[in-house]
């Protein structure tokens, strides 16, 4: 990181101001066996504009010190794409995060902007996505276990720890004039570490605005939603809300690292839904890491999702890792994973049932009933 010299407010000598500038820059070589619904093949540099281990982004944040243990901080993330120089997040100049906020030692911190939701602050850390990426992510990332969605207008209150306990909340205004609750994001969360365990679950609900026609086209509201372009969930675009419950635990042996999560995702459905009944996705899933050397990490997870309510289908997915680090700042990955889909789903209008496809993690490619996708990456942070 780079941090660059304090802005130093006039007038006020106690006062102390940094700002830092950071980034990280992740691509990769990948492979993807049935990359298309007809079985095509490909391969592709830069494939996933989530990254694999961590998307690319360079970004700013800063702090200044108000006194009596205040601070006022702020952060703005952009996201790219490293092959094309493209902007991430729907082409958003801080896509990624953008806030403004006060922070207490005594009393928590207090954000306004765009920011991730308190399942992604409390429970992603403690999932194989913090270590591995897209790769391990849930079969269309149903449940954002890939970070795939962000808030706009999100008010977001972080409790400081008390013997290990720490909880969040976040509401999110919809901005639609005489309904107040259109288009609205809530989300709860918790988190428990004590020594090497740590547990943390939450509750996420975002809603879809009404609108004049007689059903909606898409996903709108203060949420981004979680579709990453796969039939896994890209039928269900018009639900009236997305109700994720997510749950996780980690216990770190020494070397070795083992973790389990569940979730219950629940695109439901109203009278301007394309489809009609509420659909539910619940995935269960485990990994097991071992740091082979204070250089190399090596991974193995698995994850079942099932759907049922509209319609059903089951996905069963293989994944694993293997990270090295040539520095502090620079690693190298080789990441693989299988899936394989069985049962039906939505095409992606809503409009007809399909066969299930599979789609390995979050990345997006529409396979047939089986998928493999193979990856190997160079990762740099500064």
């Amino acid at each position: 990181m780079i941090s660059l010299a304090a802005f130093a407010a006039a007038g006020t000598a106690h006062a102390q101001s940094s700002v830092t500038l950071y980034g990280t820059i992740d691509t990769a070589l990948t492979y993807v066996h049935n990359a298309t619904a007809t079985g095509q093949n490909v391969w592709s540099v830069g494939n996933n504009s989530n990254g694999d281990l961590s998307g690319s982004r360079w970004g700013i944040k800063g702090q200044e010190d108000l006194g009596s243990g205040l601070k006022a901080i702020f952060q703005l993330e952009n996201g790219f794409n490293p092959t094309t120089g493209a902007l991430g997040q729907g082409n958003r100049e801080f896509g990624r995060q953008a806030f403004v906020g006060l922070a207490s030692d005594q009393f928590g911190t207090l954000t306004l902007g765009r920011q991730y939701d308190p399942l992604v602050d409390m429970v992603q850390g403690i999932t194989e996505d913090n270590y591995f990426g897209s790769i391990f992510a849930t079969a269309g990332d149903v449940d954002n276990y890939d970070n795939s969605s962000r808030t706009n207008n999100a008010i977001k209150y972080v409790s400081p720890v008390y013997a290990g306990l720490q909880v969040e909340g976040m509401y999110a205004l919809g901005g639609v004039a005489g309904q107040t609750g259109s288009g609205q994001t809530w989300s709860l969360a918790a988190a428990y570490n004590n020594g090497p365990i740590s547990v943390a679950g939450g509750y996420f609900v975002a809603d879809n605005p009404t609108v004049a026609t007689a059903q909606r086209t898409g996903w709108g509201g203060t949420s981004d939603g979680t579709f990453d372009g796969s039939l896994i969930n890209l039928g269900y675009q018009t639900a009236k809300s997305i109700n994720i419950a997510r749950i996780a635990a980690q216990y770190d042996a020494g070397r070795f690292t083992f973790g389990a999560a569940y979730s219950n995702s629940q695109y439901k459905a109203d009278s301007q839904s394309v489809f009609g009944s509420t659909e539910k996705f619940n995935t269960g899933q485990g990994f097991l890491n071992y740091q082979a050397t204070p250089a190399l990490l090596v991974g193995v997870g698995y994850s079942y999702t099932k759907s049922s309510g509209d319609t059903g289908a089951t996905y069963h997915q293989v994944s694993l890792g293997a990270d090295y680090s040539l520095s502090k700042r620079t690693d190298v990955y080789l990441v693989s994973a299988w899936q394989h889909a069985s049962g039906e789903t939505l095409n992606a209008d809503g409009t007809a049932v399909v066969g299930a496809q599979a789609s390995v993690g979050s990345y997006g490619y529409p396979g047939t009933n089986s998928q493999e996708l193979v990856s190997l990456g160079l990762r740099h942070k500064f």
